[in-house]
């Protein structure tokens, strides 16, 4: 078992939701200024390479909000059925919540619903997966009314198949990390309701789809040549668009800055036009409910003319 210690982080944003069904382009987030949630960070390690992906994990953790309390990572070929990690190990979890006064646990996989009640219940605090923790970033960075469907589409996927024995967590409104989104309080109806709601915003997300199809096929009638700017999450990707075509993208220092893609139109050297698109990043073990759910966006990449690969050079 390898443990480290880590200084207190900055304050967590604690959601505010309004409750009851949202409509289509809900309200921006309410937040209000918070105690950082302290977190013990835990991770399996199949290939014996270290606990190297945990710190992409603390980074996630710290823009959501969190200040990370410890780390810990277990050599394990396969994971617990019913804990991820072995009994012996969640022991340590524990230990470790106890000594540091940790408010939550964060495992840098995603777990089923009976391993995330399992842990619960031994460890007697608050249980996320990667899935929730990106999920809850998103939340956080939803901007447009196409952002927010899609952040909700992507929590109430995830979050349907965990409502069972969830009702003690999902009891806790504005509760900090995992909590926050559009989906929140939608989650304690039933799953009735919850499937209705998923169908509404497929529907609504489709029509977003074919807005954009149209779009491309125009830009297509007009030949005009479409660069997308892929790459890592806080790669530049902004940046190096508003030097290319003096737009005015909010850039910043944190992951998930960009949600949903950005046309600018420039002119090359010979004086062709081109439209550079700015896109979300991507991370490592990107969830497949927020793929699905941002497909509408993620299809600018698809049908580009061209990919060009951002790299942030000071990255090890």
């Amino acid at each position: 078992m390898r443990t480290t210690g880590a200084p207190q982080g900055r304050k967590l944003r604690r959601g505010l939701h309004p409750r009851g069904p949202q409509p289509a382009g809900a309200r921006p987030l309410r937040v209000a200024s918070g105690a950082a949630e302290r977190a013990v960070l835990v991770g399996l390690d199949r290939s014996g390479n270290g606990g190297g992906a945990l710190e992409e994990l603390a980074r996630l953790a710290e823009t959501a909000g969190a200040s990370v309390a410890g780390t810990i990572v277990q050599r394990r070929s396969r994971p617990d059925p019913a804990t991820f990690v072995g009994s012996g190990k969640v022991e340590a979890i524990r230990a470790r919540v106890l000594e540091t006064g940790a408010d939550l646990v964060i495992f840098d996989h995603e777990l089923s619903p009976a391993q995330q009640r399992n842990l619960e219940r031994h460890l007697h605090t608050k249980v996320l997966d990667r899935t929730a923790l990106v999920l809850d970033i998103f939340a956080q960075r939803a901007r447009t009314r196409e952002g927010y469907l899609q952040v909700e589409l992507a929590q109430m996927t995830y979050l349907l198949p965990r409502l069972t024995g969830r009702g003690v967590v999902l009891s806790r409104l504005g509760g900090g990390i995992g909590t926050r989104g559009p989906g929140e309080t939608k989650l304690e109806a039933d799953r009735r309701r919850i499937r209705a709601r998923i169908t509404d915003l497929q529907r609504a997300i489709g029509a977003m789809r074919q807005h954009r199809r149209l779009q491309r096929q125009t830009r297509e009638e007009a030949a005009l040549p479409v660069v997308a700017l892929i790459g890592y999450t806080n790669a530049g990707k902004s940046s190096l668009l508003n030097s290319l075509t003096d737009a005015h993208v909010m850039t910043a220092d944190k992951l998930f800055a960009t949600l949903d893609p950005t046309v600018r139109k420039a002119l090359l050297p010979n004086h062709r036009p081109v439209l550079f698109v700015d896109t979300v990043g991507f991370i490592q073990k990107l969830p497949h409910d927020l793929v699905a759910a941002f497909r509408a966006t993620l299809e600018e990449v698809v049908e580009a003319d061209l990919l060009v690969h951002v790299i942030d050079g000071s990255h090890p």
